[in-house]
């Protein structure tokens, strides 16, 4: 063991604990993940990637929409080394929490044109309704032009379509023949395979009964009728209900062309892995903050190496429960403090000032986690990080 590395053994931070008594926390050695991949995997595996918000800019983060664009294509850079795919402007990218739609496309239109300079880089990007004021979907035939604005403006930027669940459709839906009509005449004029995305009301309470029924075996029935029927035009489907026994049910059921994106970032490593009834590719918010240990996991698996897989990735599975937890909703701020304490930006600051969604306690067990799965890649500067975060919300240790 060298000198630095015996060093960060020695390293240590003091943290708050639930009961206000402080911890000094040692922190452990990173792991050595590499930051290329090793090698072409055998699972699609997109990672829904964050902004990075402009802390500098002029403006009022509640109000006001202010990226740093060039940090925010870097971390996308980052993530194509790595060998992973970039769903563009979801959830992750706090669309529909701070993102609205011309900062989307915008940001669709500059990670397309990056990944075509890198020789195709892989890239889907998710289209919605969510430019529709919260009254402005009075009908079906709204939802509609409001899908089909997007759908187009992104083909036009040659992009990738990931068709996002929509808030408008699930408000102004009666029963599930309108989903139905609704994405059958979405479908028929996409110009290449879509993704469909059912996010469920954990990450989105305004989903509740998406698909036209609350029950979720009544929404599969008809989430896999639109696929099945429309398989042409589907290229997978992602689920993110964090259900692994509904994930694996609904991907028996699809067509054999349509791939299974996994969403469920609580047990994604499992779902990934398969057994000897098939497996799912990755779609998941996981993913940027896990980047490098999710890059080596899929290199190992690619390799036949599946103890290797599971051992790199099942540390990580806490974390990301622990960043996933209720309210789910608010996981973006997790993946974004991963990527400050990281060094992939140099402050904690979200668009709409939502770095404030979790609480201290809930940053400094993150911390703790991200530690304990090798994931800190340079712990000195971590823990400094973690200090300073802790000072500006009233902790000095």
């Amino acid at each position: 063991m060298d000198k630095h590395v015996s060093q960060l053994f020695r390293a240590s931070i003091r943290l708050p604990r639930p009961d206000r008594s402080v911890e000094t926390y040692r922190l452990s050695a990173p792991r050595d993940f590499p930051l290329r991949a090793a090698r072409p995997f055998n699972r699609i595996a997109f990672s829904a990637g964050h902004v990075v918000a402009d802390p500098l800019a002029p403006s009022d983060p509640w109000l006001d929409i202010a990226i740093d664009w060039d940090k925010t294509i870097g971390f996308r850079e980052y993530l194509w080394d790595l060998g992973l795919g970039v769903a563009e402007a979801m959830d992750t990218a706090q669309r529909g929490m701070g993102m609205d739609w011309p900062n989307s496309l915008e940001l669709i239109r500059r990670s397309v044109a990056a990944a075509k300079a890198r020789g195709g880089a892989l890239v889907f990007s998710g289209a919605g309704t969510d430019h529709l004021s919260t009254t402005g979907a009075h009908s079906l035939d709204d939802v509609i032009r409001a899908y089909e604005e997007q759908v187009s403006a992104i083909e036009d930027v040659g992009g990738r379509i990931i068709l996002m669940a929509s808030r408008a459709l699930a408000r102004v839906a009666r029963d599930a023949d309108d989903y139905l009509k609704v994405y059958e005449r979405i479908l028929r004029q996409s110009r290449e395979p879509v993704i469909l995305h059912w996010l469920g009301d954990m990450f989105d309470p305004a989903l509740a009964g998406y698909w036209g029924a609350r029950d979720l075996d009544r929404a599969m029935e008809t989430a896999v009728a639109v696929i099945n029927a429309n398989a042409a035009k589907v290229d997978g489907v992602k689920i993110s209900l964090l259900d692994k026994d509904k994930e694996i049910t609904m991907r028996r059921r699809l067509a054999p062309d349509v791939r299974m994106y996994t969403g469920d970032d609580f047990n994604y490593a499992e779902l990934i892995g398969g057994d000897a009834q098939g497996y799912s590719h990755a779609l998941l918010g996981i993913f940027d903050a896990i980047a490098p240990a999710a890059s080596a996991a899929l290199a190992s698996l690619a390799a036949g190496d599946t103890a290797s897989f599971h051992d790199i990735l099942a540390p990580t599975v806490p974390l990301s429960r622990h960043i996933f937890q209720a309210p789910t909703r608010f996981y973006k701020t997790g993946v974004v403090f991963m990527a400050y304490l990281n060094g992939h930006q140099d402050h904690f600051t979200m668009v709409g000032g939502q770095e404030s969604a979790r609480s201290t306690l809930h940053l400094a067990e993150l911390f703790r986690l991200a530690d304990q799965a090798g994931l800190l890649r340079d712990p000195e500067q971590a823990a400094a990080r973690m200090r300073a975060a802790l000072a500006v919300r009233g902790f000095e240790g």
